[in-house]
């Protein structure tokens, strides 16, 4: 696997996050009697080591030179990467995510901590102060930023930024011609995750979810319970089977609707004409059914004579796609202890006692 390209620019990303946390910091200066406001100035910020400003501040220490970096002045710099065992995900290696109509398989992210100096360097004390107190009131220690990690998947997580330690340091020495600088350096922790190459699966939409349940200690004895099932819910008919028509036209409140023949119906089909779905309630003669309308969110309309009546049956659940607007079939099944009455230590024993169905879950999984 090591040699397949790919960069999704996640560690860039955190840096830009982190960086804009600090990037609309200001300080105020004040004149003699407090309320007038003689200066106000957004701190520079930029990436660099902080030795780098204080060489360049030493060197050019005459605060008349054009060339003169000024104080206040911001920098934050990138200093570790580390793994966090501490929020390894499950053994399992890869999942599923959906880009566009194409189904797309990702290994599971890997949880790393990114180490962060940020250094705030001035001239003044108070300068010091008002940063500071702009900045630790968020951080109790952490503070969260959304980060859009993988494009190509809309993976959005996210990131806490832990405020680790704060230090003051008065680099001052020599006469009082030299020039002071006062620094603050705030180390942060980014819990960030990192994702490997992601691939496009050969298997489409995935068609359905299974989740058992156990109960007890036991690894090897413990029973299952319940398990929950669920599979896509067509809301288009693909298949065009016409299983009927209207004999006569219908307004948006007729509940009783003609139809050549009921024959092909059953009592809890959905039925669907034009883009309205319906829900057959009973059949009282051979050619009328008795329905709710607008079923599954949908809008009862008006519909003309002749019209084409089509089932959305398992068949139309099958051919849904990834981009289509669809609902869910949900069931549960309970089960029973083994035909023995005691606990199965083969999970394959127990007894289902009886299966629920809900067909009308109706949240687009897209």
């Amino acid at each position: 696997m090591l040699g397949t390209y790919y960069y999704h620019e996640i560690i860039r990303k955190t840096i830009i996050g982190f960086g804009t946390l600090f990037n609309q910091i200001h300080i105020k200066h004040q004149g003699e009697d407090g309320s007038t406001t003689i200066s106000d100035m957004r701190v520079p910020l930029a990436y660099g080591p902080i030795q780098k400003f204080l060489a360049r501040i030493r060197q050019q220490a005459d605060l008349n030179k054009p060339v003169q970096i000024s104080l206040p002045r911001m920098s934050f710099e990138m200093t570790s990467i580390q793994y966090d065992p501490t929020r390894k995900a499950s053994l399992t290696q890869t999942f599923k995510a959906v880009s566009g109509s194409n189904l797309k398989k990702v290994y599971l992210p890997v949880p790393y901590n990114i180490g962060f100096d940020l250094n705030i360097m001035v001239k003044l004390n108070d300068d010091g102060l008002q940063i500071i107190e702009q900045i630790l009131p968020y951080f109790q220690p952490a503070f969260n930023i959304s980060i859009n990690l993988v494009d190509s998947i809309g993976e959005k997580r996210d990131i806490p930024i832990v405020l680790e330690s704060i230090n003051f340091q008065d680099d001052y020495e020599g006469d009082f011609s030299t020039r002071r600088a006062l620094i603050y350096t705030l180390r942060f922790t980014a819990k960030t995750y990192l994702f490997g190459p992601i691939a496009d699966s050969s298997e489409g939409l995935i068609k359905k979810v299974q989740v058992d349940t156990y109960t007890g200690d036991s690894v090897r004895g413990a029973r299952r319970e319940m398990r929950y099932v669920v599979t896509p819910r067509a809301k288009v008919d693909y298949n065009n089977d016409n299983t009927s028509a209207l004999t006569d036209a219908i307004s948006a409140t007729d509940v009783l609707i003609p139809v050549v023949s009921s024959a092909d119906f059953s009592i809890g089909d959905r039925i669907i004409i034009g883009n309205e779905i319906m829900y057959v309630k009973e059949k009282p003669t051979a050619v009328q059914l008795y329905v709710e309308r607008g079923y599954e969110s949908t809008s009862a309309t008006e519909h003309l004579v002749n019209s084409s009546i089509d089932k959305l049956t398992v068949a139309d659940d099958q051919l849904v796609e990834p981009d289509d607007d669809f609902g869910f079939n949900e069931s549960f099944t309970f089960f029973s202890l083994n035909p023995n009455g005691d606990f199965a230590l083969d999970w394959s024993s127990d007894v289902p006692i009886y299966t629920l169905s809900e067909p009308n879950f109706d949240t687009n999984l897209l």
